[in-house]
């Protein structure tokens, strides 16, 4: 396996049976774990953001030679997407000092949510994905995570605001 087919696949992540993209989104959960607690939300930060520039990069290697701009093995975007997501958490954790795992209700939220916006593909999301190539790979999932973390922050609000969890 190459260097860019092992990044894009998410070490291989990509090739598991049904749903590539949930096995990618799940995937990516305990990688943005290990990277909170290595740096907090500002190494998840600067990962997401690095973690995009090398999908689109190896989305075009993957890609260049293909009738598919958009191979379901290809689960970086989900990755970049799922981290963005969890954004409010790490940021909350890091803010009150507690683990990330602490604020599990934030993780279940900011997956399910990324994956209803994946899937759904409202609004910007459905048009970076008809854009059919690497960026617009890329960009329906950032989109989607960004969608997904306003999700975990409008639950928090409502979870810590109104019902006083």
């Amino acid at each position: 396996m190459t260097t860019s087919r092992l990044i894009a696949t998410f070490f291989g992540a990509g090739l598991m049976r049904p749903g590539p993209g949930t096995w990618g989104s799940l995937a990516a959960l305990p990688a943005a774990w290990v990277i909170h607690v290595l740096g907090g939300f500002p190494a998840l930060a600067v990962a997401s953001i690095a973690v995009f520039l090398l999908g689109w990069w190896v989305t075009m290697v993957e890609t260049a030679d293909t009738d598919d701009p958009d191979p379901s093995e290809i689960v970086i975007d989900e990755v970049a997407g799922m981290w963005i997501a969890l954004w409010p958490v790490s940021l909350g954790a890091t803010m009150q000092g507690v683990g990330m795992l602490a604020l599990w209700p934030g993780w279940v939220v900011a997956f399910l949510a990324f994956r209803l916006f994946d899937i759904w593909k409202p609004g910007p999301i459905g048009w970076a994905d008809r854009r059919h190539d690497p960026l617009g790979v890329m960009l329906d999932d950032v989109i989607a995570g960004v969608f997904a973390a306003v999700a975990v922050v409008f639950a928090a609000g409502i979870s810590h605001g109104i019902l006083g969890v």
